[in-house]
């Protein structure tokens, strides 16, 4: 069975450095066997993917791009605080929130984004339980942030 960095590598993904926190915080935090990461935006190489409200500037089809993109990142956070990746047990919650056009009601299928992703990358280990929230604004004007609380094994 594959890790899911193969898995990772076999989507043409790697994990990236883990953004750097843009306030008081830090990129995860571990309680026992749980991981919660902090919010991730879709930041690539130090900069937003895209910014504006989904249903305005950003189409469903890029907005769950760009879930998946915050998955990826909260991936990176979650390895930096358990090292190997094959230590999770199960992606247990992700909450994502969906900066909205007052009248978008597409949600739920923008962070499928970031549960399409994470299934893939974590197999069965990777269904979770969801919240998908649509807010008026986010850090920056980034569209979309996922945060996620995962089990670890040793």
């Amino acid at each position: 069975m594959s890790t899911p960095e193969e898995r990772l590598a076999k989507l043409g993904l790697e994990v990236p450095d883990v953004v750097p926190p843009l306030a008081s915080y830090v990129p995860a935090s571990r309680s026992g066997s749980y991981v919660y990461t902090s919010g991730q935006l879709p930041m690539v190489k130090g900069e937003l993917a895209a910014v504006g409200k989904v249903g305005l500037e950003i189409t469903v089809e890029r907005a769950a791009e760009l879930a998946g993109i915050c998955a990826l990142n909260a991936i990176a956070a979650l390895k930096a605080e358990v090292g190997d990746l094959s230590k999770v047990k199960r992606i247990v919650k992700v909450v994502g929130f969906v900066a909205s056009a007052h009248d978008f009601y597409g949600q739920p299928q923008v962070i499928n984004g970031a549960s399409d992703l994470l299934g893939e990358v974590f197999g069965d280990a990777g269904r979770h339980a969801r919240s998908a929230v649509g807010v008026m604004v986010l850090p920056r004007n980034s569209p979309v942030e996922v945060e996620l609380i995962a089990e670890v094994g040793e």
